[in-house]
């Protein structure tokens, strides 16, 4: 099987859209990929309309950007998280991490 996912940043609404999937596999370089990105926005929007596949990684790597824009004074906030993500969000008690939109 062929992970793959892509991060997209619409010029002209300022959202980071992201397709693919998030998974064990293809986390890492979602996470390179986007450090850069992050530090050129002020505020992070998020969507996650077209993630067709992600796992605990994937939660993860969402954690890890409230995190970040914690620490940097950014807001975040993610917008239609798949359904597949929050089940997982909630059954370990991560969902109230979440700023959701």
């Amino acid at each position: 099987m062929n992970d793959s996912y892509s991060i997209v940043l619409d010029a002209e609404t300022n959202i980071i859209k992201m397709t693919g999937e998030l998974t064990f596999s293809t986390v890492g370089a979602a996470l390179t990929e986007t450090e850069e990105l992050f530090t050129s926005i002020t505020d992070l929007d998020i969507d996650l309309a077209d993630v067709s596949r992600s796992d605990s990684a994937g939660l993860a790597l969402l954690i890890h950007w409230v995190r970040t824009a914690k620490t940097n004074n950014k807001k975040i906030v993610f917008h239609n998280i798949p359904s597949q993500m929050l089940s997982i969000a909630d059954a370990s008690g991560l969902d109230k991490l979440l700023p959701v939109q």
